[in-house]
């Protein structure tokens, strides 16, 4: 039986992984790390409550005391955790370098010192900053322009680092933008579509013409179980969904989806450093044989679906329920 510690498990990727484990495979354990700050749920993994095989361990992954016990049982660590919403880290760096860089830091000493059987650090496309023409690959050098991509390209480094200095068995995953259910309502896609059925406006930055690489996060759900057992130790590689979209070009499918005016668009002031465009290069998972499985307007569809079908989830976490209640529910380590 593998045993898996996923940090950040409670939060969108981390939970939608869980559920891929379990789906995937019978014989695993899995202890979910999560902090539970605002944007960790446990309601995301609540059918596993029961599960003999699931865990869920409140607690800090920059504490090395909590930390180191739950390394020690694991064979294979997946580093979600983090900060992750650069409009917060303009406003509050400093929560971003606490968590992305020295939580990443505590966990490679954690599994430096227990050893590990493999360390996947998750980075992001945003470490290498905007690109104009073209796609990055994995080699290109990275340009952070927000204190959140700067915060990950730290963790992504010093990940590195201990593979070539301690040779842990690391890989480093960068991938575009993820989208699908359990994404707390502050993004893009699920912050519009939640929106929209709310009739509030949409607030698009600039002139929503800035792109990103769309992908469904079942489909990076599913590459990091590859390079789980295909990737190389020390080997960097990029996940992309093959998807690239305006920002207002996503506005108007999930407008048109849910048979919303246009007018519910709000064009607004353009956030400071505001990247025009991320692109990556995936040519090398390609060829090792990992491809997305999931087109973007029928798993978008799909997406808008689940958020019709779960507005009990979100409207809870908009109107700040969810918090009180798992203030007093998950109020110390379980």
């Amino acid at each position: 039986m593998k045993t898996y510690l996923v940090t950040g498990g409670a939060g969108f990727i981390g939970a939608n992984y869980i559920h891929y484990l379990f789906e995937k495979y019978d014989d695993i354990h899995v202890y979910n790390l999560d902090k539970l700050t605002y944007a960790g749920n446990p309601e995301n993994l609540k059918e596993f409550e029961n599960n003999p095989n699931y865990t869920f361990i409140k607690g800090d992954i920059c504490d090395p005391e909590f930390v180191g016990p739950l390394v020690a049982k694991s064979d294979i660590v997946v580093n979600f955790a983090a900060e992750s919403h650069v409009d917060r880290s303009i406003g509050a760096p400093d929560d971003f370098i606490r968590t992305d860089v020295f939580g990443a830091f505590v966990l490679l000493e954690s599994a430096r010192k227990h050893g590990v059987e493999k360390f996947i650090q998750i980075s992001t496309d945003e470490v290498y900053g905007s690109i104009e023409k073209g796609s990055f690959v994995e080699t290109d050098p990275l340009m952070p322009s927000s204190p959140y991509s700067a915060s990950k390209s730290g963790a992504d480094r010093l990940a590195f680092s201990y593979y070539v200095t301690y040779d842990l068995p690391i890989i480093i995953s960068r991938c575009s933008n993820n989208y699908g259910p359990y994404q707390y309502p502050e993004k893009l896609i699920s912050l519009f579509i939640t929106n929209a059925f709310e009739n509030k406006q949409l607030p698009v930055y600039g002139d929503g013409k800035n792109v990103r690489d769309w992908i469904y996060v079942w489909d990076h759900c599913n590459a990091v179980d590859f390079i789980i057992h295909n990737g190389q130790n020390g080997e960097i590689y990029n996940i992309g969904g093959g998807n690239e979209r305006t920002n207002l070009e996503i506005t108007e499918f999930i407008l048109k989806a849910l048979d919303k005016p246009h007018s519910l668009i709000k064009f607004v002031t353009d956030r400071p450093g505001h990247d025009r465009r991320y692109s990556l290069d995936c040519t090398k998972l390609k060829n090792m044989g990992w491809k997305p499985e999931f087109n973007l307007e029928t798993a978008l569809q799909a997406t808008v679906n689940w958020y019709r079908e779960h507005q009990a989830w979100w409207k809870k976490i908009k109107s700040g329920e969810y918090l009180e209640y798992y203030k007093s529910h998950y109020g110390k380590s379980l």
